[in-house]
């Protein structure tokens, strides 16, 4: 069985803090509830769909029940009292793992399930990323809910997790939590080099990536992407022999069509050039663009980012030359 490594931050994902809700707040929708309540734990199986592979998720699964045929949270109980505390679960091998989880318990009946996870990887990936949560409260519409970026102070954004999604009905009582998870984020690495291989030049302090067209929010029942206006940046690294600068995987909510990029090169002495070009790609759900970068020689006196090109585009990579940086 695999170790699992996760960082504070991907424990912390999706988890909602909230008060507890009176047990007399039901909707009409709920199953019914005898005055001593019998709890059911199910069993839980999830995997990542694919077309060509069945691969078994391990990661970070939530789980909130709303219910039947609806989209209105129904809730989750804790302790033996209904709460508004979702399912938390740690994810091996498409099965539940370790002992720091919170099970999903509720009365017998149908349910309608909707999952959010992050997939554990053994790549290298981005290692601060951030969202904002939805509130929760009994019998919200969960189809009112959002995930949304979270902003830095210069009215940038920050990458986002890598999560992955399913809504499917569920009969507590006589089956277990299967779920068929989708991704609905986008992944970016980006491959800086000089012209011919060179070393950087001694006097690129920094290189920084901006990522346009990038939508605002996801929301929690269908997610679905909307408002692709955003910019969201973060930085290259510069690699042991200083012949690369580039970053480990970067997740997005998705694109509009052919987002700008825009890399910002810091120099010594302060100053900084802005390169910019549309990508030929659309950063969709559930794809993963490697773009390469080849930067030309700098001259410095000049406001222009100069020529560039693009060449060798397919559905996994691009590659972008910038000739002669002013």
């Amino acid at each position: 069985m695999k170790k699992i490594l996760f960082g504070a931050t991907a424990l912390m994902l999706l988890s909602t803090l909230a008060a507890c809700c009176d047990d007399d707040d039901k909707t009409a929708d709920e199953p019914a509830q005898p005055e001593t309540v019998q709890l059911i734990t199910p069993d839980v199986r999830a995997r990542i769909a694919d077309p060509l592979n069945q691969n078994p998720f391990t990661g970070i699964l939530e789980i909130y029940p709303c219910s039947a045929e609806s989209s209105t949270y129904y809730g989750n109980y804790v302790n033996g009292k209904k709460t508004v505390f979702n399912g938390y679960y740690t994810i091996v091998d498409g099965h539940i793992f370790g002992e720091y989880n919170r099970p999903i318990q509720l009365p017998v009946g149908t349910y309608n399930m909707v999952y959010w996870g992050t997939p554990k990887y053994d790549d290298p990936i981005y290692n601060t990323p951030a969202i904002n949560e939805p509130g929760l409260t009994q019998g919200a519409d969960l189809s009112t809910l959002y995930f949304r970026l979270r902003a830095n102070t210069d009215g940038t954004y920050m990458p986002v997790y890598d999560l992955v999604h399913a809504v499917k009905p569920a009969n507590i009582g006589s089956e277990d939590l299967q779920a068929a998870l989708t991704r609905v984020t986008a992944g970016i690495r980006i491959i800086a080099k000089m012209q011919n291989n060179a070393p950087f030049n001694s006097s690129i302090t920094g290189i920084q990536a901006r990522i346009g067209g990038i939508a605002e929010k996801l929301n929690l029942y269908t997610a679905e992407a909307e408002n692709p206006t955003k910019v969201v940046k973060f930085n290259l690294e510069r690699s042991a022999d200083n012949t690369i600068m580039s970053n480990a995987t970067v997740m997005l909510f998705p694109s509009a069509e052919n987002p700008p990029l825009e890399l910002i090169i810091t120099l010594a002495d302060g100053t900084q050039h802005t390169l910019s070009k549309n990508l030929s790609s659309t950063l969709s759900p559930n794809t993963k663009l490697t773009l390469n970068i080849i930067l030309g020689e700098i001259i410095s006196g000049g406001s222009s980012p100069g020529s560039f090109s693009i060449e060798d585009w397919n559905e996994v990579s691009e590659t972008i030359e910038f000739p002669v940086i002013n």
